[in-house]
């Protein structure tokens, strides 16, 4: 093999390795078109586009703002919207090609409706047929009727996602049935049960409860730590200041329903109840294989189990208080590493010399009274790291070089 043939392999590696395959986002991609606005805040408000992007080989059919405004006027609760909207995600992958090549020109497609379990009989399935004139209609199986038209594709990510406009909503009296909404839920009596009383009750004591309370119709989690972390933190708690207090109990709720497969497939940066503006009080969620861990500037704690995981609302057991470093918490300091054997026999033999007094091991440090200082420090360093993405850039110029090389030689 000649150096040319060897250098060509390596810069197809190297081009290999430059791609990079980005899971779809059902909320950019309608962002893209103002007219299916009000579509895709409902598929927010309704947490349906947090499943949509969990999954693969699907097809979205969107309606307009003014198709939108039919359904609306129908004045369905929010439950009953979020039937509806689920009936119009197709489990399989429909591009503008396939759609006018179905076999036998009809074809019955299961739905995210079908998915949830409660759609009755075939309700949750969508009948797509190929029409005269080179139209394709749509209808729920349960109405009987094609009342909808394919109009055209708004994006497709083959095999993968097909998001495509449809001329009006598919109207299914199963989905649209009123839906009783979940049963009135309390919150601090569920952790109470499940370990973890300490928090439980002191979050009823303050006015973070009715901050979370107001949250659950529309989507919450909780992560709370467990009775023995939060009653080692209680001494530390009582010193701060009643904003601190307040804010430190919000820390530990986020206003959205995360399943813990949706908390280990969006790892990254998380705003919590605490969140205002300037004061980021935001953790990174990361995980392990299936071990999931919320790190803050001052603390990296750990999931340790399921309370309660019923849409809107999760909730889970931690291993440790979260601490923001907002509040003038610092890192944590582990404890030094016993000294080695040989140097603590030395240390015996030595005479006429005082023995050295062991540094007591640092569990949490108490907040800092200036912590401005170690926040600019991080931000810097944050910077600093986040100048390393540049590395898919350096990539991409050495490939440009590699090849002028060889065109060279």
């Amino acid at each position: 093999m000649n150096h040319r043939t060897t250098l060509l392999l390596l810069l197809l590696v190297v081009a290999a390795a430059a791609v990079v395959v980005e899971s779809h986002n059902i909320t950019h991609i309608l962002a893209q078109f103002p007219e299916f606005s009000t579509f895709n805040h409902y598929l927010t408000i309704t947490h349906l586009a947090a499943e949509i992007n969990r999954r693969e080989t699907i097809t979205v059919c969107a309606v307009d703002n003014a198709a939108m405004t039919d359904l609306l006027g129908k004045h369905l609760s929010i439950y009953a919207i979020k039937n509806v909207l689920s009936l119009h995600v197709l489990l399989d992958y429909f591009g503008a090609k396939k759609l006018h090549q179905i076999t036998d020109g009809t074809a019955l497609a299961a739905t995210m409706y079908q998915a949830t379990g409660s759609a009755p009989g075939t309700a949750g399935f969508v009948n797509i047929t190929d029409v005269k004139g080179g139209k394709v209609g749509m209808g729920a199986e349960d109405s009987g009727k094609l009342d909808s038209v394919y109009v055209k594709s708004l994006k497709e990510i083959p095999y993968n996602i097909s998001v495509i406009q449809i001329s009006k909503v598919l109207s299914s009296p199963d989905a649209e049935a009123p839906t009783p909404g979940p049963a009135e839920t309390n919150l601090t009596s569920i952790m109470s049960g499940h370990g973890c009383k300490v928090f439980a009750d002191t979050l009823a004591a303050s006015d973070a409860e009715k901050i979370y309370e107001s949250n659950l119709d529309g989507g919450l989690t909780v992560f709370c730590p467990s009775d023995d972390a939060f009653k080692n933190f209680l001494p530390r708690y009582h010193n701060l200041t009643a904003a601190a207090k307040l804010s430190l109990l919000l820390f530990h709720g986020i206003p959205i329903y995360e399943s813990l497969p949706m908390l280990k497939s969006n790892n990254g940066l998380m705003n919590t109840l605490a969140t205002d503006g300037k004061a980021k009080f935001d953790f990174t969620v990361q995980n392990d294989g299936d071990t999931v861990t919320l790190k803050t500037k001052a603390v990296t704690s750990t999931i340790m189990g399921t309370i309660i995981d019923e849409q809107p609302l999760a909730v889970y057991t931690m291993d440790k208080v979260l601490l923001p470093r907002e509040l003038g918490f610092k890192a944590e300091v582990e404890a030094p590493a016993p000294a080695p054997a040989k140097a603590k026999a030395k240390a015996k033999k030595t005479k006429g010399k005082k023995k050295a007094e062991a540094p007591a091991a640092l569990a949490e440090e108490s907040p800092a009274d200036s912590p401005d200082g170690d926040v600019a420090a991080d931000e810097a360093a944050d910077v600093k790291n986040g100048a390393n993405g540049g590395g898919m850039g350096r990539m991409v110029i050495g490939f440009g070089l590699g090849m002028g090389l060889w065109f060279g030689l």
